[in-house]
C-alpha cells in the first residue's frame, strides 16, 4: 500500500495544511502529529512540501494550547532530519521561535522545545552525511552555534528560558555524542562558564543562583552521562585549568590595590559564580569516580589539590564554600586524603591567622572534611578531634583581640565545633564538659547581665555578638542531632540555660536593631533560625515554661508581622500528601530536570538553594535527593523553621492558647490584601498542617468545640481559594482534622457541608476544593470511619467527573475518587462496575491533550484493580468483564503520548499481573517496557523497571526471551532502529547493566539491581556461559573505551583536513553514543553477581564442582554447561577486580577470590591424579593478593586480603614450597607491622581501622596455625612410609609438600604470635563484660584498641576471637601452657606455684571466654565460631595440666557440662553435636583420671567414695541427656538397615553407664535418673521417621541393665509395652524380626517381676501375628525370617512354662506350626520362602514332640485334623529321594542363627 499511496502525498499534505488553518486546538494538535508521521514515513521524498509545512507550523509554536506547541515541536524535529534550511538559513529564526515558545510553558513543552533546539543546533554543526551529499550546504561553526544558543540564555525575563536553554545544551551535546564532547570539551566548558559570568545572568543574587544551578545541571548531565571514567578524568583536568586561570585573574585584581577601576571588582564578583559551577562539577566528578580518581589527584602537573585549596582564599564566600565542598568530595572519594587535608588546613589556619579570607576559607574546608567523615568507614584518628577543638578554642579566644578579624574568627570557631559534633558521641564525650562551659559563657549569666548588655556596645560589637550566639546555638543543634546518646537529663538542663537566655534576648533584639541599624537584621534572623532548629530537636517538656513567648515569636514569624516582604514557606508541598502531586505539579520533583524545575515552583526562592545561605550545611548530611546541599535563603529558612517548630509545640499547648492562635490566624488573613494575603495564608496553612500532623503523631485531640469551630472556619474558607495549592492544603488539613477529632458526628458534619456545596456550587474553584475535601476525609478516616458517606460521595464525584465543560473539575473529582477507592478497600466492591465504565468512557472521550485527566484516570484504574484484587483470577462473566475492561483501559493509556499516562498504564498492568498473571500478555508488555527503558522521562523509566522487577520474580525466562525477540524483530523501519540499538545479543540483562552506568536515581538503580538479581537467580545456572560473559564483559571493560583528549589531537587535525573522514565518523557516532565503559559501581555489582553465580551453582548440580563429572555430562549433553569448565574465567575476573583502582571493586574481587578458593580447593585434576585444578592458578592468586599488602592500601582491604591468604594457605592447594613461601611472606610482613605498630604521625585512619587490620592479621595467622597443626596431627597418625629405593615412584612424589613444611614456616613466628593471641583474648574478655562493669576497663585501652574507639573495636574483636582462641589453645596445649620456652610439646611435670598460677590464669581466660560465648551464642553468630570454640575446649582437655585443673574444680566442670547441655538443645548441625559429645567425653575422662589419682593414695580411700558419688550424680544427668539427645537426632532409618556410628556409640555408652558399679552407692538418685532417662527415650521414639529398632534396643538395654530401678513403675512399663506393640505391628519385616529378638531377651530376664507383665501383655499379640501367617505366607526371605524369630519366642515361652501349664502352651504353638505345612498339591507351586517355612515348621514340630511327649500327644489327640496334616507332611518327606533323606539327617537349610545383628552386641 505504501508504494501505491506514495504519489498522493502532496495532495494529502495540502489538505492537512488547509485543515490546520481552521481547526480548533485539539484538531491542530492531531493534524501536526499526522504531519510528523507523514514526514517520518516519506523521509527525503517529501522535500517539495518541506517549506510549506515549516511556514504553516512555525507560527503555532506560540499557540495558546500547550498540546499544540508540543505537537509543533515534534513535527519540526522530524522536519529538520531532512529539511536543510531549518539548520542553515532558518536557524536563527527557529531559535527565536523556540525562545518565544517558552513563555508560560508547561514541562512537556519545555522538554519538546529544548529537544528541538538542541537537535537543530547539533545538526547545524554536524549534519547527517546523506543530507549533505544531496545538497551543497555550508556547515555552521561551533562558535556560531554556541553564540546563538547563548542569546537565549541571556535574554533575561522568566527563569523558564534560562532553564530550557540549558536543557537544550544537554540535548545538543547528547545528539553530538560522547566522543565529540571529549574533543571539544575545553570550548564547551569555557562557553558555559562565560555564560554564568555574564553580567546579565547575575543581575540579582537569586538570578545568579539560578544561573549557576542551570550551568551546573548542563555540566553534570553532559559530563556525568556521556563520558567514560578516563574521559571524565581528562575533563576534570580541564576544569582545574579553568579554575587556576580564574584564580590568577582574581589574585591580580586583589593584589593590585592601586587600580581603582570597578571592572576589576566586577570581575571578582563574576568569578565567584564561575568558581562555584566549576568546583561543584569538579567535586561531583571526583565523587562519582571515587578511588578511580586517584591518578587525577596524584598527578603533579595538574596540581589538583593546590588549585582547589587556592580558592579557599577567594574574596567571595560562595567560592570559598564551593572549594570546601569540593575538598569534602575528594575526601569521600579518596578517604586516605582526609587526614592529610585536615592537617594541611589546620596548619594554614595557624599560619594565616591574620587573614580574614584564610580563617574563613580554611575553617569551611575543615568543617566540610569533618562532615564527610561519616561517609568514610575507616574514619580519622581520634587526635584530629582534639586538634580541631584546640583550633576552635584558640579562634574564639583570640576573636576579641583584633576587630578586623573578630567576625571571621567567631564564625570559624563555632563552625568547627558544630562540625566536630558530626563525629558522634564516641569522640564528643571527651570534649563535652568544655563545650558546655563555652556555651554557657557565650550568653549572659542572669537577667541583670542581659539588661545591662542592651545599654552598651556599638553596631559592630552587636553584630559579632549575634553571630557568636548564632554559631553557639548552631553547634548545640549539631550536638543534639548527632549525639543523642549523650543527652542525659543533666546535660539537657545545662543546655537549657543558654537556650532560655537566647529566647529572652530575642525580645530585646528589635530595640537594638532600631538603635544600631537594619544591617543587624540578618544576624538576628540567623539567631532565631538556630534557636528554632535546636528547640525542634529537644523534648517540648524541657521548655514548656517559655511557650507563651516562643509562640508569640513563631506566629509573628510566619504571619509576616514584622516582615514587609511577602516571603512564603517552602514546606507546604512536603506537608501535603505525596499522592496529590498531580494537582500541585510537584511530580516535577521526580524528573531528570529536578534541579532546574525547582526554580519554576511558585513559592519564595524555590530552587534558589546555595551553600552561602547557611555555611553550617557544609558539614551536615546531604538529603538523599540532592547532590550538593542547597539551603534556602535566610528569610525562607527562618519561616520554615518557625513552621516546623510550631508543629512540634502545638500539641503541648493549652486549648485556650490554641483557640487564641487560630482566631489570630483568621484575623491576619482578613487584614492582609492581594499578594500579601496569599503569602500569609500559605504560611498559616503550612503551620496549621504542621500542627495537625504533630497532633496525629502525638495521638492528642484538637480540643473542645470552640477550638474545632475556629479551625474548621479557617480550613473551609480556604477550600474556595483560587490558588490550587491552598485548596490542596485545605483539603489535607480537613482530612487531618477528621483524623485528630475522630468523632463520627464531626466527620458527618464536614462531609455534609461539602455535599451541599457541591450540589449548589457552579464555580470551578468550589467544586474542585470540595471534591478534594471528600477524598481527603476518606483518606484519613479510612473506609470504616466514612462508610456511611461512601454512596453519596461516589455518586457526586462520578457526576462531577463527567463534566466535560471543565477539565480541571474532572481532574480533581477523579483524583478524589481514586483516594476514596484506595481508602475504602473491599467496601468499594459494589461501585466497581459503574466507576470502571466511567473510567473507560472518559479515556475514550477526553482529548489526549488534557493529560492531567488521563493521569487521574490511570490512578482510578489502578485503585480499582487493587480493590477487586485476587478476584480478577476468576472466570465468572462479571469478573471477565471487569478484567477485560481493565486491560482495555491499560491499552488506551499505553498509546497515550504523555509519559506520565504511560507510566500509570504500566503500573496498572503491573497490579493486574500481580493478581491475575495468566491474563496479562507478556509478549506485548515486555517489548513496550524495553522501549520505555530509553525514555527521556524518569518516571516512565522507573515504572518500566519496577514492572520488569516484578515480572522477573516469576517469569524471568519469558521476559528475557520476549526482549530478545524484540531485538530480532527490529527490521528496516525507523522506529525499530532505535530499539535495535537498545537490545543487542546480551539481551535485556545487557541493557540493564548499561542503564546502571547512566542512571543516577537511587530508586531506579535499586530496582535495576533487584531485577538483575531475580534474573540471575532464575537463569544463571541454565545460561551459565551467557551470564559469565556478561560479568566478564563488564569487569574486563577498562576505561580505555573512551579515548582521552591527548590521544585525540592527531586525529582531530586529520578530521579538519578531510571532510569525508569527518562524515564517516559521524555516521558511526550514533553507535558509539551508549558505549561508555562500565563505571566502577557497575563493575562492583558485576563482581557481586559473580559471587552469587558461584553460590547458585553450589545449590544446583554437584558436577559444577567436579571436573571429571562435568566433562562426562558435557560429552553426553553438549548444551549443558558447568562452572568448573569456566574456572579460568572466574579466576581472571576475580583477579581483574582485586587489582583494580577502585577500593570497593578490590573488596568485591577479594571476596570472589575467597569464594572460588573455598569452592574449588578440593576439586581434583583428572589428568594428574593426586593434584587439584587450582594448582595451575597459584601465580594468579599470589599476584592478586600482593597489591593488597602495599603500605598505602586501606586497612579494610588489607584485612580482607589476610582472610583470603589464610583461606588459600589452609586450602592445601599450594603444592610448591616457593609459592607457599611467597604468600606466607605477605603475612609475615603484616605481622611485622602489627608488632612494630604504625607511628602516630603516619596514621591516616581511625584507631579502630588499625585494630581491624591487626586483628585480621592475627586471625589469619591463627587459621594458618590451626591448619598446620591439623596437617601435622594427620601425618603423625598415618603409618610411617617404608623407605623407598631411589628409583621408586620418585617422580610422583617430587612436587608434593612434606607434611611439616607449613609448620616449618609458621614455627619461627609462634613465640611472638602466642603472646599477641593471648593479648587479643584478654582484650576480648574485657570487652565482653556487661556495661555495669565498664568502670573496670583499663583507662588506657587494651593491647589493640583505644578507649575512644571501644564501640567499633568490639565488632572487630567479635569477628576474630574464635580462630585466635582455637590457635592459642593448640599452642598452650602443645607447650604445656607455656611452662616451657621451647616450642615442642612438653610433659607437664609438677609445676611450681608461680607457673601453676600462670597455667590457671591462662586456663581460666580461655575457659571463661568459651563458656561466656557458649552460654549465649546469638543466632547470627556463624556456626564456625561455635565449632572453633568447641575445638579449643577439646584441645585444652588434651593437655594434662588443664585436665587436672578442670577435674579439681568441680564447679567448673559442672558449669561446662551445663553449658554444653544447653548448646546441644539449641544447635542442630550434627557436626556441633558430635563435637559436644567429644568434649563431654574428655571432661568425664579428666574426672576419672582425677578419681584414680585420689584412689591411688590409700590414706584417703573414703574420700574416693564420696567424690565418686557426688561427681557421678552431678555429671550423669547432663551426660545421659547428651547421649539421649544424640540418639534422638542420629537414629534415622537407613535404606540398608545399617546402624549409624553415632547410634552405635550412644547405645554402647548407655550400656556402660547402666552397668556402672557406682550405681549401688546412691540408690534413690540413681533410680530417679534411670527412670527419667528411659522416659526421655520413650518420648523421642514418637516421630514417624525415627529408627524404631535403635530406640527399642535402647529401651531393652534399660530393662535388662537397670531392672531394679524400673520394676513397678507403671507409667514406664505401659510406655515400653506400647513401643514393643508398635514394633510388632510394623509393616517392615526387618523391624518385626528385630523386635521379636529384643522381646525374647526381655522375656528370658532372670527378674520375673520385670518380665511377667511384658509376657502377659505381648504374648497374645505375638500368637495373633503368628496365626495370621497361615493366610498371608511370607514372600521374601526377610518376611520368612520375621516369622521364624516369632516362632522362637513362642517356643521359649513354652520352655519357660511350668509343667502343669505345658498342654495349654503347646496348644498355642503346635496348631500354629501345623498351619504352616503345605499339602502335596500346593507344595510344588509354592514360592521358595513358602517352601522354606514348611520345612522350618515341620522340623520344629519333630523337635518339639520328643521334648514334651505326653503333652504333645494330648494336643494332637484333641484335634485329629492336625494329626492327619502332620502325618501327610512326614510321609511326603519320607517318600523323597535319597538326596532329600540325606539332607534330612543334616541340619535344615534354614538359617538357625539370627542374621540381623548390630555391629556391636549390647547384650
Amino acid at each position: 500500500m505504501g508504494r501505491m499511496l506514495g504519489s498522493s502525498f502532496p495532495e494529502t499534505i495540502n489538505n492537512l495544511l488547509k485543515a490546520l488553518k481552521s481547526a480548533e486546538s485539539q484538531g491542530r494538535g492531531e493534524i501536526l502529529l499526522s504531519l510528523q508521521k507523514v514526514l517520518s514515513g516519506l523521509g527525503g521524498a517529501a522535500a517539495s512540501c518541506h517549506r510549506d509545512i515549516y511556514k504553516n507550523a512555525r507560527s503555532m509554536l506560540t499557540d495558546r494550547s500547550m498540546a499544540v506547541r508540543c505537537a509543533v515541536a515534534k513535527c519540526l524535529l522530524e522536519l529538520q532530519n531532512e529539511a536543510v534550511f531549518i539548520w542553515t538559513t532558518e536557524l536563527e529564526n527557529v531559535a527565536t521561535l523556540c525562545f518565544k515558545a517558552l513563555e508560560g510553558s508547561t514541562y512537556s513543552v519545555r522538554v519538546s522545545v529544548s529537544t528541538l533546539l538542541g537537535t537543530a543546533m547539533a545538526t547545524a554543526l554536524m549534519p547527517k552525511q546523506a543530507t549533505v551529499m544531496r545538497q551543497n550546504v555550508k556547515r555552521a561553526t561551533l562558535e556560531e552555534v554556541l553564540e546563538l544558543m547563548a542569546t537565549g540564555f541571556l535574554r533575561g525575563g522568566s527563569g523558564v528560558s534560562v532553564e530550557v536553554m540549558l536543557t537544550a545544551y544537554v540535548m545538543f551535546v547528547t545528539t553530538l555524542g560522547g566522543q565529540w564532547l571529549e574533543r571539544n570539551f575545553a570550548v564547551f566548558l569555557s562557553h558555559l562558564l562565560e555564560l554564568v559570568a555574564h553580567p546579565r545572568a547575575t543581575q540579582t543574587h537569586v538570578e545568579a543562583v539560578y544561573s549557576r544551578r542551570c550551568v551546573s545541571f548542563a555540566l553534570r548531565a553532559s559530563l556525568g552521562g556521556l563520558l567514560g571514567e578516563k574521559a571524565q578524568i581528562a575533563a576534570a583536568k580541564e576544569i582545574c585549568l579553568a579554575i587556576s586561570k580564574q584564580m590568577r585573574a582574581v589574585e591580580a585584581v586583589v593584589n593590585d590595590p592601586s587600580s581603582e577601576n570597578r571592572a576589576g571588582a566586577a570581575d571578582v564578583s563574576a568569578s565567584q559564580h564561575v568558581m562555584v559551577c566549576a568546583l561543584k562539577e569538579l567535586g561531583s566528578l571526583v565523587q562519582s569516580l571515587s578511588a578511580t580518581a586517584s591518578p587525577l589527584i596524584q598527578e603533579p602537573s595538574v596540581g589538583f589539590l593546590e588549585t582547589v585549596t587556592s580558592v579557599l582564599l577567594h574574596p567571595s564566600m560562595a567560592a570559598r564554600l564551593a572549594a570546601a565542598w569540593c575538598l569534602r568530595c575528594v575526601a569521600v572519594a579518596l578517604p586516605h586524603q582526609l587526614t592529610p587535608l585536615l592537617e594541611r588546613c589546620a596548619e594554614c589556619i595557624n599560619n594565616l591567622k591574620n587573614s580574614p579570607e584564610a580563617v574563613s576559607g580554611y575553617s569551611f574546608a575543615m568543617a566540610a572534611l569533618l562532615g564527610g567523615v561519616h561517609q568514610c568507614p575507616l574514619g580519622i584518628p581520634h587526635s584530629k578531634g582534639k586538634m580541631v577543638v584546640s583550633i576552635a578554642e584558640d579562634l574564639l579566644r583570640s576573636a576579641a583581640q583584633n576587630s578586623r578579624l573578630s567576625l571571621q574568627r567567631t564564625q570559624a570557631g563555632w563552625l568547627l565545633l558544630g562540625a566536630l559534633m558530626t563525629l558522634g558521641p564516641s569522640l564528643v564525650r571527651y570534649h563535652l564538659p568544655k563545650m558546655l562551659l563555652l556555651w554557657r559563657n557565650v550568653f549572659p549569666r542572669s537577667q541583670k547581665e542581659l539588661e545591662a548588655e542592651k545599654a552598651r556596645g556599638d553596631s559592630f560589637s552587636w553584630q559579632v555578638m549575634l553571630e557568636g550566639r548564632a554559631g553557639a546555638l548552631c553547634a548545640m543543634r549539631s550536638f543534639v542531632a548527632h549525639c543523642p546518646e549523650l543527652l542525659t537529663e543533666d546535660v539537657i538542663r545545662r543546655l537549657m540555660t543558654p537556650i532560655e537566655c537566647a529566647m529572652t534576648m530575642m525580645s530585646h533584639v528589635p530595640a537594638v536593631i532600631k538603635v544600631h541599624g537594619a544591617h543587624l537584621k540578618a544576624s538576628a534572623a540567623m539567631v532565631r533560625l538556630r534557636l528554632y532548629d535546636i528547640l525542634a530537636l529537644l523534648p517540648p517538656k524541657t521548655y514548656e515554661g517559655s511557650f507563651n513567648a516562643l509562640l508569640r515569636e513563631l506566629v509573628a514569624e510566619f504571619t509576616l508581622t514584622d516582615n514587609s516582604a511577602n516571603t512564603t514557606t517552602s514546606l507546604l508541598r512536603s506537608l501535603c500528601h505525596y499522592d496529590d502531586s498531580v494537582l500541585m505539579g510537584s511530580w516535577l520533583q521526580e524528573t531528570d530536570h529536578k534541579s532546574i524545575e525547582d526554580q519554576l515552583q511558585p513559592n519564595s526562592a524555590s530552587g534558589s538553594g546555595a551553600l552561602e545561605h547557611d555555611p553550617s550545611s557544609i558539614y551536615l548530611r546531604v538529603p538523599a535527593v540532592e547532590a550538593v546541599p542547597g539551603p534556602l535563603p535566610l528569610g525562607v529558612s527562618v519561616i520554615d523553621a518557625s513552621v516546623a517548630l510550631f508543629g512540634v509545640v502545638f500539641p503541648h499547648v493549652s486549648f485556650k492558647h490554641r483557640l487564641q492562635m487560630l482566631d489570630h490566624f483568621a484575623e491576619c488573613i482578613k487584614q492582609a490584601k492581594g499578594v500579601r494575603q496569599q503569602a500569609v495564608q500559605l504560611n498559616i496553612f503550612t503551620a496549621v498542617l504542621s500542627a495537625l500532623k504533630g497532633l496525629a503523631e502525638n495521638k492528642s485531640s484538637l480540643g473542645p468545640e470552640e477550638v474545632r469551630k475556629s479551625a474548621l472556619a479557617l480550613v473551609m474558607g480556604a477550600l474556595d481559594n483560587p490558588n490550587p495549592i491552598l485548596r490542596c492544603a485545605a483539603g489535607e488539613a480537613l482530612g487531618r482534622m477528621a483524623q485528630v477529632v475522630g468523632e463520627a458526628s464531626f466527620i458527618a458534619r464536614m462531609a455534609q457541608h461539602s455535599f451541599d456545596k457541591l450540589k449548589s456550587a457552579r464555580d470551578v474553584v468550589s467544586r474542585t476544593g470540595h471534591s478534594l475535601a471528600l477524598g481527603c476525609l476518606h483518606r484519613y478516616v479510612g473506609g470504616i470511619g466514612s462508610g456511611q458517606h461512601l454512596k453519596t460521595s461516589v455518586s457526586i464525584l462520578l457526576a462531577l467527573a463527567q463534566d466535560a465543560t471543565c477539565h480541571e473539575v474532572q481532574t480533581w473529582a477523579l483524583h478524589s475518587l481514586a483516594l476514596i477507592v484506595d481508602s475504602s478497600g473491599p467496601m468499594y466492591r459494589g461501585y466497581v462496575e459503574p466507576t470502571l465504565s466511567l473510567v473507560l468512557t472518559l479515556l475514550l472521550t477526553v482529548p489526549p491533550s488534557h493529560t492531567e485527566v488521563h493521569q487521574c484516570l490511570g490512578r482510578c484504574l489502578g485503585a480499582l484493580i487493587t480493590t477487586v484484587g485476587p478476584e480478577l483470577q476468576g472466570n465468572s462473566v462479571s469478573i471477565s468483564t471487569i478484567r477485560s475492561s481493565c486491560l482495555v483501559g491499560c491499552a488506551i493509556m499505553q498509546d497515550h503520548s504523555d509519559s506520565l499516562v504511560q507510566a500509570a498504564a504500566i503500573s496498572c498492568l503491573q497490579q493486574l499481573h500481580m493478581f491475575a498473571p495468566r491474563h496479562v500478555n507478556l509478549s506485548s508488555l515486555v517489548p513496550s517496557l524495553c522501549v520505555h527503558l530509553c525514555s527521556s522521562h524518569l518516571l516512565l523509566r522507573r515504572a518500566a523497571v519496577a514492572c520488569l522487577r516484578q515480572l522477573a520474580q516469576r517469569e524471568a525466562a519469558e521476559v528475557c526471551e520476549y526482549a530478545m525477540s524484540l531485538a530480532r524483530k527490529a527490521g528496516d523501519g525507523k522506529d525499530s532502529t532505535s530499539i535495535n540499538l537498545n537490545i543487542t545479543e546480551t539481551g535485556l540483562e545487557g541493557v540493564l547493566f548499561g542503564m546502571l552506568d547512566r542512571e543516577t536515581d537511587r530508586k531506579l538503580c535499586s530496582d535495576i539491581h533487584d531485577t538483575l538479581g531475580h534474573m540471575l537467580s532464575s537463569l544463571a545456572v541454565e545460561k551459565l556461559p551467557h551470564w559469565l560473559k556478561l560479568c566478564k564483559d563488564v569487569l574486563a571493560a577498562t576505561t580505555g573505551n573512551s579515548r582521552s583528549l591527548d590521544e585525540e589531537e592527531d586525529s582531530e587535525k586529520k578530521d579538519e583536513m578531510d571532510d569525508d573522514i569527518m562524515f564517516t565518523s559521524l555516521g558511526q557516532d550514533d553507535k558509539s553514543k551508549p558505549s561508555v565503559a562500565p563505571r566502577w559501581v557497575t563493575r562492583v555489582f558485576a563482581a557481586d553477581c559473580l559471587c552469587r553465580i558461584i553460590h547458585l551453582c553450589e545449590n544446583a548440580d554437584k558436577a559444577h564442582f567436579d571436573l571429571a563429572a562435568a566433562r562426562v555430562n558435557k560429552a553426553k549433553n553438549p548444551e549443558g554447561d558447568f562452572l568448573v569448565l569456566h574456572l579460568c574465567d572466574l579466576i581472571r575476573m576475580a583477579f581483574m577486580a582485586a587489582t583494580d583502582h577502585s577500593n570497593q571493586l578490590r573488596m568485591a574481587g577479594l571476596q570472589a577470590l575467597e569464594d572460588i578458593i573455598k569452592k574449588f580447593a578440593a576439586v581434583p585434576e583428572p589428568e594428574f591424579p593426586g593434584h587439584v585444578i587450582l594448582e595451575q592458578y597459584q601465580a594468579n592468586v599470589g599476584a592478586a593478593l600482593r597489591p593488597a599488602f602495599s603500605p598505602d592500601t586501606p586497612s579494610d582491604i588489607t584485612a580482607k586480603a589476610c582472610q583470603v591468604c589464610s583461606t588459600w594457605i589452609g586450602s592445601g592447594v599450594v603444592s610448591d614450597l616457593n609459592d607457599l613461601r611467597r604468600v606466607h611472606n605477605l603475612l609475615v610482613s603484616s605481622l611485622d607491622k602489627v608488632q612494630t605498630g604504625k607511628s602516630p604521625s603516619s596514621q591516616l585512619y581511625s584507631e579502630s581501622a588499625t585494630t581491624m587490620e591487626k586483628l585480621a592479621v592475627l586471625k589469619a595467622w591463627a587459621e594458618v596455625f590451626v591448619v598446620a597443626m591439623n596437617i601435622k596431627k594427620e601425618s603423625q597418625s598415618k603409618p610411617a612410609r617404608p623407605p623407598q629405593g631411589e628409583d621408586e615412584d620418585e617422580g610422583d612424589e617430587g612436587d608434593v609438600l612434606p607434611p611439616d613444611s607449613l609448620m616449618t614456616l609458621v614455627q619461627p613466628e609462634l613465640p611472638s604470635l602466642s603472646r599477641l593471641w593471648l593479648a587479643v583474648l584478654r582484650d576480648y574478655a574485657l570487652l565482653t563484660l556487661p556495661a555495669e562493669f565498664s568502670s573496670q576497663l583499663p583507662p588506657e585501652g587494651g593491647a589493640f584498641y583505644t578507649p575512644e574507639t571501644i564501640d567499633t573495636a568490639r565488632l572487630h574483636y567479635r569477628s576474630s576471637w574464635a580462630s585466635v582462641l582455637h590457635a592459642e589453645a593448640l599452642w598452650l596445649s602443645s607447650t604445656g601452657f607455656g611452662s616451657a620456652d621451647d616450642t615442642g610439646p612438653v610433659v607437664a611435670s609438677a609445676p611450681g606455684n608461680s607457673t601453676d598460677g600462670v597455667v590457671k590464669d591462662r586456663l581460666h581466660l580461655l575457659l571463661g571466654i568459651s563458656i561466656e560465648f557458649l552460654c549465649f551464642p546469638r543466632a547470627e553468630e556463624p556456626i564456625e565460631d561455635v565449632m572453633s570454640c568447641l575445638h579449643a575446649l577439646c584441645t585444652l582437655l588434651d593437655s594434662p595440666s588443664a585436665r587436672t585443673h578442670i577435674a579439681e574444680d568441680q564447679l567448673l566442670a559442672v558449669e561446662l557440662l551445663n553449658v554444653l547441655h544447653r548448646l546441644l538443645l539449641t544447635r542442630d548441625p550434627p557436626s556441633v553435636q558430635l563435637q559436644v559429645t567429644t568434649v563431654v567425653q574428655k571432661t568425664i575422662r579428666a574426672a576419672q583420671e582425677h578419681l584414680e589419682h585420689i584412689r591411688s593414695s590409700k590414706s584417703r580411700w573414703w574420700c574416693m567414695n564420696i567424690t565418686a558419688v557426688i561427681l557421678t550424680m552431678t555429671i550423669l544427668p547432663t551426660v545421659l541427656f547428651l547421649i539421649t539427645g544424640v540418639l534422638r537426632d542420629t537414629a534415622v532409618k537407613t535404606s540398608d538397615n545399617s546402624v549409624p556410628a553415632p547410634v552405635s556409640a550412644s547405645l554402647q555408652a548407655i550400656k556402660t553407664i547402666l552397668s556402672s558399679p557406682l550405681a549401688a552407692r546412691s540408690q534413690t538418685q540413681w533410680s530417679a535418673l534411670v527412670r527419667s532417662s528411659l522416659a526421655t527415650v520413650l518420648q523421642h521414639s514418637q516421630p514417624v521417621d525415627v529408627d524404631e529398632v535403635s530406640l527399642l534396643t535402647a529401651v531393652t538395654l534399660f530393662l535388662l541393665s537397670a531392672s531394679g530401678a524400673l520394676v513397678g513403675v507403671s507409667v514406664l512399663q505401659t510406655g515400653c509395652i506400647e513401643r514393643f506393640r508398635h514394633g510388632l505391628d510394623s509393616a517392615d519385616p526387618w523391624t518385626q524380626a528385630r523386635c521379636y529378638q529384643l522381646l525374647l531377651s526381655v522375656f528370658q530376664h532372670s527378674c520375673r517381676s520385670l518380665s511377667t507383665p511384658y509376657i502377659h501383655s505381648l504374648a497374645p499379640v505375638l500368637v495373633e501375628k503368628l496365626k495370621a501367617v497361615e493366610h498371608s505366607r511370607p514372600s521374601t526371605p526377610a518376611e520368612l525370617q520375621a516369622v521364624q524369630e516369632g516362632v522362637k519366642v513362642l517356643e521359649s515361652l513354652v520352655a519357660m512354662g511350668e509343667e502343669h501349664n505345658r498342654v495349654q502352651l503347646l496348644a498355642l504353638l503346635v496348631p500354629t506350626l501345623v498351619s504352616y505345612l503345605l499339602d502335596d498339591t500346593t507344595f510344588s507351586t509354592a514360592s521358595t520362602s513358602s517352601k522354606d517355612l514348611h520345612e522350618f515348621a515341620l522340623q520344629n514340630l519333630m523337635h518339639t514332640g520328643p521334648l514334651y511327649p505326653a503333652a504333645f500327644k494330648t494336643v494332637i489327640g484333641v484335634a485329629p485334623e492336625l494329626k492327619t496334616r502332620l502325618e501327610a507332611a512326614i510321609r511326603s518327606r519320607q517318600a523323597n529321594s535319597k538326596a532329600k533323606s540325606a539332607a534330612r539327617q543334616q541340619q535344615p537349610t534354614v538359617q538357625a542363627a539370627p542374621t540381623i545383628k548390630l555391629k556391636t552386641s549390647f547384650f
